[in-house]
């Protein structure tokens, strides 16, 4: 494994955090503090998604019509916010990241944009940014994970519940989890306290990770007929398996033969 790029961070309580890109069989991966791969990059493909977690989550697609505005929170990579910026041309993306150099390694390594109209890093606290009154989105995606952790102030309910006053009627918290965290139940139960409208859970394919799509405003029930649809029309389009999602949003969820339940 060949290391591009490393640099050793300090986090405020002054602990040392190494954050360091490796390089292999034409992957590029971002590791923060561990040897965890928070986000990887084909290098002949670099606005593909190419870890299954990531794909999982633009499951959203078959749930919610494409958001005119999207907040991210954690940048990492970048693999999410540039696939948003590449594939829905009329939404606007905002990333919050904390860390700088995180910021800087994402765009001179992973083609992370530079700021636009249609895209903007804003470097500052998620957990703090949410609580703002004069933000709002349709949609907010959250990967609260570094190192091996859950990041603690982007997991509890209170984090969660001004994630949902973030949203728009009509719009939907996006969140991995991990499902091998000893804290996945106790953070699936926070999600579901604050959003009371409805959840659901998509295990992504490499088992492990599962995403939880949480809704601002009771959304009803889904058909599998209209998401078997949706699903036709939008796997050509983005080059995922949509099709794959709907089979698997079975696996988690309340159902019966028509319906997918919330």
């Amino acid at each position: 494994m060949k290391f591009l790029a490393k640099w050793r961070l300090r986090k405020p309580a002054d602990d040392e955090e190494t954050v360091y890109i490796s390089e292999r069989y034409g992957v590029r991966s971002l590791h923060i503090g561990s040897d965890t791969i928070q986000s990887s990059m084909r290098l002949a493909k670099p606005f593909d998604l190419e870890l299954s977690y990531t794909r999982s989550m633009m499951a959203f697609m078959l749930l919610m019509p494409a958001p005119a505005e999207v907040l991210m929170i954690g940048l990492g990579g970048g693999s999410l916010a540039k696939f948003v910026y590449q594939h829905l041309g009329q939404t606007r993306t905002r990333v919050v990241e904390v860390n700088p150099r995180v910021v800087a390694i994402a765009r001179q390594y992973f083609h992370v944009p530079a700021d636009g109209p249609r895209f903007e890093v804003i470097i500052t606290d998620g957990a703090a940014y949410v609580q703002r009154q004069d933000v709002e989105a349709d949609l907010v995606v959250l990967d609260g994970y570094e190192a091996d952790s859950h990041v603690e102030e982007l997991a509890t309910r209170e984090f969660y519940s001004a994630c949902r006053e973030r949203l728009r009627r009509g719009g939907m918290l996006v969140a991995n989890l991990w499902g091998g965290d000893k804290l996945f139940n106790t953070l699936l139960q926070r999600i579901r306290a604050a959003f009371p409208a409805g959840t659901l859970c998509l295990p992504a394919e490499r088992p492990g990770n599962v995403i939880v799509f949480a809704f601002k405003s009771e959304p009803g029930s889904f058909r599998w007929s209209d998401l078997a649809r949706r699903a036709s029309t939008l796997e050509p389009d983005h080059r995922l398996e949509y099709t794959r999602f709907v089979e698997a949003l079975k696996k988690m969820n309340r159902h019966d033969a028509e319906h997918l339940y919330p």
